[in-house]
């Protein structure tokens, strides 16, 4: 017989694991499928996550996540789904080994950085040595070489990515940091408001596109097709991020211009029994927003189906 399961999350991030907790403590049959690639499998240490004075790995906090899941019953898998559709008021999900029905779906599918060019063992090693960060709103206080006694502000910070993301992204960081630099990729010319911000913050603009990386040394080199190269002690890449959201478009569902899904305040999506939580949702890219997200989403698809089976009174 097929599985019939009250919740299927698909995503394991934050989102994912916060959403499988509350609907195990609800009492409700869960799943939970994870393929792997959260983004905050990626952090070497979160400072700004609540509870965790002097920081917790992304790793570490996952797999404790993932254990009070499974202490309260959640079924948690590795797979892929890869397939979605309708089956009545309910949905039948497929994927390698993956064969179910489930009344609900959470979405908790997240967003893959863009990344610069170079190999995954590299970009691994940047990111484990603070060389290489991708959330000025996590870590910029450590970027900028801060420290509790109010110390900190040399560190020399470079951004690469010359849009309108990359203009904020470098004066956002000038905040924590007198040495702020922003690269580009590509040739193009920036628009007159935003050197003049630029220059009025004391961020610095170097035009010449990028063409490779050197993160081995004490310093993140960055070198130039005309031979030249600069220094720089930490470099954030402003190249924005990528929604998975092929299941979501497969259906019909909204997105926003960046791709992002789009929910009401109880995070339901268009169609009934659908939710979404986490960073595919357009807010604030945070642990702490994918969290609450799922905790509303979560208490949202246990009244709804509490309704559904007249559980509720009228």
């Amino acid at each position: 017989m097929t599985e019939i399961y009250d919740c299927a999350i698909i995503g394991g991030g934050p989102a994912g694991l916060t959403a499988a907790i509350y609907l195990a403590r609800f009492r409700r049959r869960a799943v939970l499928f994870d393929r792997g690639g959260s983004r905050a499998a990626l952090i070497p240490r979160s400072h700004n996550h609540a509870g965790y004075p002097g920081g917790i790995e992304g790793p570490e906090l996952l797999a404790r996540m993932a254990a009070q899941a499974r202490e309260f019953g959640a079924d948690m898998r590795s797979g892929d789904v890869t397939g979605i559709a309708a089956r009545g008021a309910d949905w039948h999900l497929t994927g390698t080994g993956i064969d179910l029905v489930a009344r609900t779906v959470l979405f908790a599918t997240g967003v893959d950085n863009r990344r610069p060019d170079m190999d995954e063992e590299t970009h691994r090693a940047a990111l484990a040595a603070g060389k290489l960060r991708y959330c000025p709103i996590c870590d910029a206080f450590e970027a900028g070489g801060w420290h509790l006694d109010g110390v900190g502000g040399t560190t020399r910070i470079g951004v690469v990515g010359a849009e309108s993301h990359g203009v904020a992204e470098a004066l956002f960081l000038r905040g924590y940091s007198d040495h702020v630099t922003l690269f580009t990729l590509v040739e193009c010319e920036l628009h007159e408001k935003d050197r003049k911000d630029l220059a009025d913050h004391g961020v610095a603009w170097d035009p010449r596109p990028v063409a490779a990386y050197d993160f081995a040394g004490k310093d993140v080199t960055l070198y130039f097709a005309d031979g030249d190269a600069a220094q720089v002690d930490t470099l954030y890449p402003a190249l924005g991020s990528d929604p998975n959201v092929g299941l979501i478009e497969k259906l019909g569902l909204r997105v926003d211009d960046e791709r992002c899904i789009l929910t009401d305040q109880h995070q339901r999506l268009g169609l009934k029994g659908l939710y979404a939580a986490g960073d595919v949702v357009a807010a604030l890219d945070q642990i702490s927003v994918a969290m609450g997200h799922a905790a509303v989403a979560a208490t949202t698809l246990h009244n709804d189906l509490r309704s559904r089976d007249g559980e509720v009174p009228e």
